[in-house]
């Protein structure tokens, strides 16, 4: 078993116990997840399996869609409906209101990340210093906002929408933001992963669905690894080249200078063999193997 699996994370699940749990359905130790999904939170985890551990690292950049509801009137330790109500307010806000701070939300964004966040200050997860107590100064992170959607206003209050984004974005942190702006308060009450990357939620496999199959549907269930990585280019070499090229020969290659210093999906003999760099020296380009991933 190599390659990856588009998990379904149900909420209360912690990231960790989805690896642990397709470890002991799949009778295997070597399967990792792709960057952590809140426990609260539903959906889309892409597991990666035997070598597909591998290119973890290249699925981690991936960009995140999300359907999110944003309750305004009060704010939580936690920024979500798990924490500890911690101020509340009474403000009305319109309707117009509510689109025109969305929509400042879309664009390059600096975010602070939260302190109930798995990031790490002087090798401590942030979450454990939270739950004793302690703040810690945190470093303003730049992300990206795609596209946001408002899908559903129930009452002014409660708020349905759908955003694309870039890695390291906190839902919870956007709705805390936002209710901050309409001069009330906000925390993320609902959070659904819909895609990550490739990994689409309609594709997606429940661990019931996956602990009622055979060796070989599990097999099926499996997206191999270059197809995991659509998000890199392919690059073909030719055949005469194969042995050089698994045996990790930086080769010379014929391109354009625009295409230095990039990943691509390296292909010879119609064989998927791993993850390759451009690389430019005395005015000259090299292809570089950084993975050989050939099952």
């Amino acid at each position: 078993m190599n390659g990856v699996i588009n998990f379904f994370k149900p909420r209360g699940m912690t990231s960790h116990d989805a690896v642990n749990l397709l470890r002991r359905t799949l009778k295997t130790k070597k399967i990792g997840h792709t960057g952590t999904l809140d426990p609260n939170a539903s959906g889309v985890l892409p597991l990666c399996i035997g070598k597909g551990t591998r290119i973890a690292e290249y699925l981690l950049d991936s960009n995140k869609e999300y359907i999110g509801e944003l309750t305004l009137g009060y704010r939580t330790d936690t920024q979500d409906g798990d924490g500890k109500v911690i101020s509340s307010s009474n403000k009305l806000v319109t309707e117009n209101e509510i689109i025109s701070a969305m929509s400042k939300y879309i664009g390059d964004i600096s975010q602070l990340p939260p302190m109930y966040s798995a990031l790490k200050h002087k090798g401590k997860k942030l979450y454990e210093l939270a739950r004793e107590g302690k703040t810690v100064e945190r470093t303003p992170r730049n992300i990206k906002i795609y596209s946001q959607n408002i899908l559903n206003i129930e009452d002014c209050t409660k708020i349905i929408f759908h955003t694309s984004c870039s890695r390291g974005t906190y839902i919870r942190t956007l709705c805390d933001d936002i209710g901050m702006d309409l001069g009330t308060y906000g925390y993320m009450s609902y959070l659904l992963r819909v895609a990550a990357g490739n990994f689409k939620i309609e594709n997606s496999y429940s661990i019931e669905y996956i602990q009622k199959l055979n060796y070989d549907e599990i097999l099926q269930i499996i997206t191999p690894m270059d197809k995991a990585l659509e998000h890199i280019d392919r690059f073909v070499i030719s055949d005469d080249l194969y042995f050089k090229l698994i045996n990790g020969v930086v080769l010379h290659v014929d391109v354009d200078e625009n295409m230095v210093n990039k990943l691509y999906r390296v292909y010879c003999k119609e064989t998927f063999i791993g993850i390759g760099k451009i690389m430019l020296s005395d005015s000259k380009f090299y292809l570089k193997m950084e993975k050989v991933l050939m099952i």
